[in-house]
């Protein structure tokens, strides 16, 4: 009986795509939240931006599953975090709060872009290199999907209370200028890649997944403005730990 052509050293199996296919999801996310923005749908757009974080969590850890890991894949994720965590959400807040403000505003997100590319490009090389001495339960400097959540808070606080930009446009641009030196400075922030726990807090840790999905769907602006909160203290409690050379 006829096994069917077996596959050649060209061949791939299809399932192999499905990292990459997740990462061109995420991209799509981040063009069209920069589409919503511009349309004046603002909590949309931050939506798909969310999404795009959720994705750029999914794809790597797909890939290792899978043990389909590629240098194809490992630029194209890191494109895909320019452009949903650099790019889309500098435009949406300069859309958003900083267009009566323009020339100045438009440096700060200019500002705050090039820190990320920097902050991705300074990862890429650090990931590569085999002589720097790496600590997994720390990054340098705050990552970019973190930064990205960090520089719209504003626009969560605003949005949980159904007002106005709660910022004045110079006090949001030297915001994004902020978050945009966390990103590309030496300061020690938690990786939770490494975490783990005991067997005997498994079901707590699910029952607090369970509550968060929950709080996430039906306050989406008050979690997440708990969750950056908490996120911004991490980066503080950090400060006491090990720094990076």
């Amino acid at each position: 009986m006829s096994e069917g052509p077996k596959p050649t050293r060209r061949d791939m199996p299809v399932v192999h795509l499905l990292p990459n296919m997740v990462t061109i999801a995420a991209i799509c996310a981040g063009l069209t939240a920069i589409r919503f923005g511009f349309q004046g749908d603002f909590e949309r757009a931050v939506q798909l931006i969310l999404l795009a974080c959720v994705l750029d969590g999914v794809d790597g850890r797909l890939a290792r599953l899978l043990k389909c890991e590629s240098p194809m894949g490992a630029e194209l994720d890191s494109l895909a975090d320019f452009v949903n965590f650099g790019v889309a959400p500098a435009l949406i807040i300069y859309v958003w709060a900083l267009q009566d403000w323009s020339g100045a505003g438009w440096i700060s997100i200019l500002i705050f872009t090039i820190c990320c590319v920097i902050r991705l490009a300074r990862f890429n090389v650090g990931s590569k290199s085999e002589t720097e001495i790496k600590d997994p339960n720390f990054f340098v400097g705050v990552p970019a999907p973190a930064g990205a959540m960090l520089v719209m808070l504003p626009m969560y606080v605003s949005f949980m209370f159904s007002v106005e930009p709660v910022l004045r446009p110079e006090l949001m641009s030297l915001y994004a200028v902020l978050i945009g030196l966390l990103l590309i400075s030496r300061i020690p922030t938690y990786s939770f890649k490494v975490m783990v726990i005991s067997r005997e807090n498994v079901r707590y840790v699910l029952i607090g997944f369970v509550f968060l999905v929950a709080a996430l769907m039906t306050y989406l602006w008050t979690t997440l403005v708990v969750i950056v909160i908490a996120y911004i203290i991490g980066v503080l409690w950090a400060l006491r730990g090990p720094r990076k050379a």
